[in-house]
């Protein structure tokens, strides 16, 4: 059953149950770290932030003066690679108890009333991750795939870009320095000269022929010594 809803502006005293609402969305989402952080004071700073962007907004849905659903959006003007405005919703949400009660269409309407007025020719939507629920229901209303976006936070970019090229720079260094080994070791080795090798073999058969024993003399052992020659 459809219930009487208002969605308007959320002002700075509906941002903690607005808050409330985002800690319960993470809470169903599979991917929670992913979607907010789970400090409903933080989350009223970052709403508050969003409301300060050029074209940031935070609209709520009220049933009977509580808040029973969110709508975070951007209105985005034509940029380097846009031509035209476009409104992007990066969050929608309906508590559990207000589903399918009319308050998701609330909501919407009011965006579609909002990109109209922006001149915005598409409405972007990124679903909450994991809910289903909302992905049919956004589906149903005409929104079709079209991209996927991720977020990192300034200290976590900012420790990966500096440990990433050190990291690179370590591996391209030891690759230098096994390469600059292979080249020393043939350069100090060099190639194999099978001449001189035959040249002391020969030398060794040489010297082996002239220490060679006597045979054995009838009269007793053998004397041992140089070979005479005449």
């Amino acid at each position: 059953m459809r219930v009487s809803v208002e969605v308007r502006p959320a002002v700075g005293d509906d941002l903690p149950a607005v808050a409330t609402l985002c800690a319960e969305a993470r809470s169903e989402s599979t991917a929670a770290a992913q979607l907010c952080v789970a400090d409903e004071s933080r989350l009223v700073r970052q709403l508050s932030v969003l409301q300060a962007v050029p074209g940031g907004q935070v609209l709520a849905a009220f049933h009977e003066g509580v808040p029973v659903g969110f709508l975070l959006v951007r209105v985005l003007q034509p940029a380097l690679f846009t031509d035209e405005p476009s409104l992007y919703i990066e969050a929608l949400y309906v508590a559990e108890s207000s589903r399918r009660r009319g308050v998701g269409h609330a909501l919407l309407t009011a965006a579609a009333e909002l990109a109209e007025q922006s001149g915005a020719i598409d409405v972007y939507s990124v679903p909450i991750p994991g809910s289903r629920g909302v992905q049919r229901f956004l589906a149903r209303l005409g929104f079709a795939p079209a991209a996927g976006h991720r977020v990192v936070s300034t200290a976590v970019l900012q420790r990966r870009l500096a440990a990433d090229p050190s990291s690179v720079r370590r591996g391209a260094r030891g690759l230098e320095d096994l390469i600059a080994r292979r080249r020393r070791a043939r350069t100090e080795s060099g190639p194999v000269d099978l001449r001189l090798f035959q040249d002391d073999y020969r030398r060794a058969e040489e010297a082996a022929a002239v220490l060679e024993p006597a045979p054995l003399s009838p009269s007793g052992p053998a004397v041992t010594g140089p070979a005479v020659t005449t």
